[in-house]
């Protein structure tokens, strides 16, 4: 036996994420999943900073540090490199938060999508700019607080849907996970794995500094999400085919939101407005698995 196969943990202590943060179980189904056999392509970001802090690095998989907006352009270029080599087996994966997603680095995104590039692409989404002091992104909910939407003036636009956007580029495969349900997770990226062309998984990634909740709370949460269909799981393939994930329990989106502080400013009549937004998304979802 090899010494590298003795190796069970690639993602090991010593990391500095914050207490009950989201991120670490989203990157142990990566690492778990995918295997040594892996290149991973990180941006500046939450991930970035606990990751790869040189001299130091609590990943055990061989990583590639890129600026901000080039996660998608990095790894299209690696995945290129390796198939040159004749190394196709190995799996390339970009890992990016919501800012280097949805906003900084949604132009390599789009580009590597409609290319078709072969790697996984999965954004774990906090739902602001974390990393650099909770600044709101395209990716932050409606009604929620940042330092950049205060209590006087709180995020006033939707959360962007990144799925459908991703969808709409025809790609191989496009999922939801959520690390409450390791299970699902780890099907998706095992099927994302065996899947030829680009494919997109987004994980939601709950802040306990950034959404105000104690650290205890962080698979409550997540769970809570799911269930309440503020983060519905399903699978698109081929921008076409929509096949529903769970069937949620429908619990009303305050037993979600009164966990965390950011919605502590909400106004009369703010909850039944997201409920009624939740509702209406999962709708347009149903009709969308209805006619797949």
């Amino acid at each position: 036996m090899k010494a590298k196969d003795l190796v069970e943990e690639y993602l090991i202590s010593g990391h500095g994420a914050c207490p009950g943060c989201a991120m670490p179980v989203v990157m142990r189904h990566i690492y778990h999943t995918l295997g040594q056999d892996t290149i991973s392509v990180l941006t500046a970001s939450c991930l970035g900073t606990i990751v790869l802090t040189y001299p130091f690095s609590p990943t055990q998989i061989a990583t590639y540090s890129t600026p901000f907006a080039s996660a998608a352009a990095a790894a299209s270029g690696i995945k290129a490199a390796l198939d040159m080599k004749g190394r196709t087996q190995t799996t390339v994966v970009a890992i990016a938060g919501d800012g280097g997603t949805f906003d900084i680095g949604i132009q390599a995104l789009s580009g590597a999508a409609e290319r078709n590039d072969d790697f996984i692409y999965l954004c774990y989404d906090n739902e602001a700019y974390m990393n650099t002091g909770i600044q709101r992104s395209s990716a932050t909910p409606w009604g929620a607080w940042t330092t950049t939407t205060p209590p006087a003036s709180l995020k006033s636009q939707p959360k962007k849907d990144i799925v459908e956007i991703m969808a709409a580029h025809r790609v191989p495969y496009a999922a939801t996970a959520s690390i409450a349900y390791p299970e699902d997770f780890i099907r998706k990226l095992q099927k994302a794995r065996d899947t030829r062309g680009f494919k997109f998984l987004y994980a939601l990634s709950p802040c306990p500094v950034g959404w105000r909740f104690s650290s205890q709370n962080t698979i409550r949460l997540a769970r809570l999400a799911v269930q309440s269909k503020m983060f519905p799981l399903y699978e698109v393939e081929e921008g076409d085919r929509y096949i529903l994930s769970m069937e949620p329990d429908g619990v009303p989106v305050n037993e979600y939101l009164e966990l965390q502080g950011r919605f502590s400013f909400l106004r009369e009549g703010d909850l039944e407005r997201i409920q009624e937004h939740v509702n209406h998304e999962w709708e347009r979802l149903m009709r969308r698995i209805e006619v797949s």
